[in-house]
């Protein structure tokens, strides 16, 4: 007797439908899976055999052949075990005729029938909706997760004889309750605020203009001076995540296996930090399976690059290419997936292996040749896409030792909101969402400055030897300036502080 039951695969952050057929035919006992299995799902004969048992049901003593279409296509993981279960027994008879057909079915079965969290849940029910599906079972520790998709019926469940139950009408499930993106965005709080950061108010100004204008970031100075702790605030004042944001956020974690089953969603920017000793694959994403690394983890938040020169150049490089088009290709023998990684960078440095070159409090003992070393260690390409350059430096005793609270995270947040309330109404209708991030055609349109600028401009331009691309930085800073200042048009002096940030480009330069 033949069954047929439909599952999802993953493709990147993408899912497909697979149509599993399962026959029985008389013979020799025997399992072969067809359809470019891998090895998780060939080891399902294990866990299939044992859970049918385990839950009271009868095991086949046939030959079972299970085929996984489209057989083209290449199928990983072991969330077809639920599916291959409940298509064994609906070919023996076991379950009535014609209610497999309904349901999209996801599951990972253990021993004792019991079911098990699955990865990836989110951007499986995300791709089966938009397909037109609409009932779904899966497990019951992913229903949080699945909570936030509204329009479809989720069914989570325990074990495999709760669901033949149900399938048979034996048993009663309540659909899978959803939740308000804004009641639980509404409930977080940041660990991390500007109101405990002393000094540095330079430093807290321009990372208030990058979080405006989603620009990328360089805190440079001494060690202990702040800069790891004024990165760490730096999501605090970001502007919430959109729901759709979240969504995308939500499932790049869910496949990578690091999102929190009780919340369901991620709600905070992500804020990635890897070590400086991470590898190409870790920092870019890949491996057997093609999971996204770093850079796609930080997707619509913020890659935190702690002592910058330390990271092995090949691998800092490969930042060039996300930077400018917000997504990667990971490029591997058995698939090629494309994930999203549309950043905020913030990186930080000792401007020399001492730490003290251009400090006004210590004096720097290391040679030129060690400094021009150390700086080189970043490539001027690299630089170039920093849009910022933050001159951080120690901290003056008696802005340490004062117990007022500094400016909270909330209150630069409003200005940041409003900053970035202009450039949704100006993009509007567009896949624009910020200064940073605006097309040759926007950039004409909106970075116009009259004759005095121009020429603060030239200067500069000539002075600095900064390339056509550091140009166009500088007033894309400057647009974020003027709309932080609530100006249309932008002035001389929202120009001269974009062309502050850049004077780093000078200052380092042995």
């Amino acid at each position: 007797m033949l069954s047929k039951i439909l599952s999802f695969g993953l493709n990147g952050i993408n899912g497909y439908p697979v149509e599993i057929e399962i026959d029985l035919n008389v013979g020799l006992p025997g399992y072969e899976v067809v359809g470019l299995a891998d090895t998780a799902i060939k080891e399902s004969k294990s866990r299939v055999k044992a859970a049918i048992k385990n839950s009271t049901f009868n095991y086949p003593i046939h030959k079972i052949i299970i085929n996984l279409a489209p057989a083209d296509t290449k199928k990983e993981g072991s969330m077809y075990d639920l599916p291959i279960a409940l298509g064994i027994l609906g070919a023996q008879g076991t379950l009535k005729n014609g209610v497999l057909k309904d349901y999209v079915i996801l599951g990972e079965l253990a021993l004792n029938g019991e079911i098990r969290k699955l990865n990836g849940i989110l951007p499986m029910l995300i791709s089966a909706k938009q397909m037109g599906y609409q009932k779904f079972i899966i497990p019951k520790e992913n229903a949080n997760e699945a909570s936030f998709i509204d329009k479809i019926d989720v069914y989570p469940v325990d074990n495999l004889k709760q669901v033949v139950s149900f399938l048979n009408g034996e048993l009663v499930l309540q659909k899978n309750n959803n939740k308000v993106y804004e009641n639980a965005l509404s409930q977080h709080t940041f660990a991390h605020d500007f109101a405990y950061v002393k000094g540095q108010a330079s430093a807290k100004r321009a990372m208030e203009i990058a979080a405006a204008g989603g620009h990328n970031v360089i805190l440079i100075g001494p060690p202990g001076a702040g800069k790891t702790m004024l990165a760490k605030c730096f999501p605090s004042i970001l502007p919430d995540m959109t729901f759709e944001e979240s969504l995308e956020v939500t499932k790049i974690h869910s496949v990578a296996g690091l999102l929190d089953l009780k919340q369901g969603i991620v709600l905070e920017r992500p804020f990635r930090s890897p070590h400086h000793t991470a590898t190409l694959i870790a920092l870019t994403g890949g491996g057997l399976k093609a999971k996204p690394g770093e850079i796609s983890l930080a997707h619509n938040g913020v890659l935190f690059l702690d002592e910058m020169p330390e990271y092995a150049r090949n691998t800092i490089e490969t930042l060039r290419q996300p930077m400018e088009d917000g997504v990667i290709t990971v490029a591997r023998n058995a698939q090629t997936v494309q994930y999203p990684a549309n950043f905020i960078l913030v990186a930080s440095m000792n401007p020399c292996p001492c730490g003290y070159y251009g400090s006004t409090t210590h004096e720097c003992k290391c040679t030129p040749t060690a400094i021009h070393k150390y700086l080189n260690k970043i490539s001027g390409p690299l630089l170039d896409r920093i849009d910022l350059h933050i001159e951080v430096d120690s901290i003056a005793y008696e802005d340490l030792t004062h117990y007022d609270l500094e400016e909270s995270s909330a209150e630069i947040k409003k200005r940041v909101n409003a900053a970035r309330q202009v450039q949704l109404e100006r993009f509007k209708g567009s896949n624009t969402f910020s200064n940073a991030k605006m097309s040759e055609k926007d950039f004409k349109k909106y970075c116009t400055i009259d004759d005095k600028c121009s020429e603060l401009l030239e200067t500069a331009f000539k002075k600095l030897n900064l390339s056509a691309r550091a140009y166009n930085r500088i007033l894309k800073v400057a647009r974020t300036i003027a709309d932080l200042d609530g100006k249309q048009n932008i002035e001389a002096k929202h120009l001269l502080e974009a062309i502050q940030y850049r004077s780093l480009d000078k200052k380092y330069t042995i």
